[in-house]
């Protein structure tokens, strides 16, 4: 069966949840179908192009798109338009066509509805988190809202098969998206590699950071954007055992207003406290690593999530997770067992809960082993693809 996976990101370019779950989907579903990826930016070297996958890189053919240089300077949903257009019209006629279409986010949503139109293929949408629940990208996009609002809508109340990555999320999608059949929306939960994603108790990063590894500390990774509460969680810090340490990896802001919202809160914060640690640039998978294996907790104030695999990157990594209970997290967090849920959007609450396990180290170390245990055999990727190819296999064989 041959299938061509449209994504925003893929390796070396990944900086969210839906680019880490491609990165990993990708390498396990080349293992059972005829898998091209097709993907924002510039050619690499080194990509696959069709010869003998390496057993440690089983995608067959990767090909990159760029936005058309006549948009350069327009709306970013307008370019990302251009990147779909390009997509579909490649995924369309390389190496002979396609059999279905698999589309990741909006940013190639439209782009996986106009080639599975020009081929007569089924059409595959993973739906990451959805723009009627994210109103805050207006801020970002501004009237290129509406347009990624629409691609959206378009896309997913057309696809042959919409996949929920948690059951939080199927609900979501029938609640916004009325139209759609309940009957094509399955649930297919993030994984999680649990051989990479295991304990570094090694200390040399945190010394390179400067955290403590003798104290306890609090550890959040994410971007910032309006999403991932950064500042839910800097006002939460306020109130944080003073022992403790507030290690913040958040990068890449959707906005320069919430940029220099997260800045004052951090400069507050400097104020009145020391081990507050913000390392805004771009970490290595093996140094994020590293950071989670020593973490006292994991922090995720996240207010719209519809699974949040960094949960399970932390639990993996044996760190006890204080989350808030929305979306998909309850299927992640075993509340009392892995961690602890707290409402969304509640300061007092989150350092409540977060000084809670701060309290008893004994308790957050039970939980991290729990948390690892369940990521080990709750949530692998081989297990993922079999079940995307057996949708495959269904949507293509009817």
């Amino acid at each position: 069966m041959r299938v061509a996976l449209l994504t925003r990101e893929y390796p070396p370019n990944v900086y969210g949840g839906a680019g880490v779950h491609v990165e990993y989907l990708a390498r396990e579903l080349a293992r059972l179908v005829d898998l091209t990826v097709h993907c924002e930016g510039d050619p690499k070297a080194d990509d696959p192009v069709g010869s003998s996958p390496s057993a440690g890189d089983p995608v067959q053919v990767v090909r990159r798109h760029r936005p058309w240089a006549e948009l350069d300077g327009a709306n970013d949903a307008l370019r990302t338009f251009s990147l779909d257009l390009s997509m579909a019209g490649a995924a369309t006629v390389d190496l002979g066509g396609v059999d279905l279409v698999h589309s990741h986010t909006w940013y190639t949503n439209l782009g996986g509805h106009l080639a599975a139109m020009l081929a007569g293929v089924p059409h595959v949408l993973t739906s990451h988190s959805l723009e009627p629940r994210r109103p805050w990208k207006a801020e970002q996009l501004g009237g290129g809202y509406r347009l990624s609002s629409w691609a959206e809508k378009t896309a997913i109340e057309a696809a042959s098969a919409v996949v929920a990555v948690s059951a939080g999320m199927r609900t979501d999608i029938l609640d916004a998206y009325p139209g759609v059949d309940p009957a094509k929306v399955h649930v297919i939960r993030n994984g999680i590699d649990t051989d990479e994603y295991s304990p570094d108790l090694g200390t040399d990063v945190l010394e390179r950071h400067g955290v403590d590894p003798d104290r306890p500390s609090v550890v959040f990774v994410g971007r910032i954007t309006r999403q991932k509460g950064v500042p839910v969680l800097l006002r939460a810090a306020a109130e944080l055992n003073p022992r403790a340490q507030l290690v913040l990896c958040a990068g890449a802001p959707d906005t320069p207003e919430l940029l220099a919202e997260v800045t004052e809160l951090v400069d507050a914060l400097h104020a009145r406290r020391d081990g507050v640690i913000w390392i805004s640039g771009m970490l290595q998978k093996p140094e994020v690593i590293q950071l989670l294996s020593h973490a006292s907790l994991f922090a995720c104030p996240s207010v719209y999530e519809p699974l949040g695999i960094v949960n399970l990157e932390a639990m993996a990594c044996g760190a006890a997770v204080v989350a808030s209970r929305v979306g998909g997290i309850p299927e992640v967090v075993d509340d009392g067992v892995t961690g602890l849920l707290v409402p969304p959007d509640d300061p007092p609450a989150l350092a409540a809960a977060m000084n809670e396990l701060l309290a008893d180290p004994a308790r957050a170390r039970a939980m991290g082993r729990a948390g690892r245990d369940r990521a080990v055999t709750e949530f692998g990727w081989p297990a993922v693809a079999r079940q995307t190819a057996r949708l495959y296999e269904s949507l293509v064989a009817g």
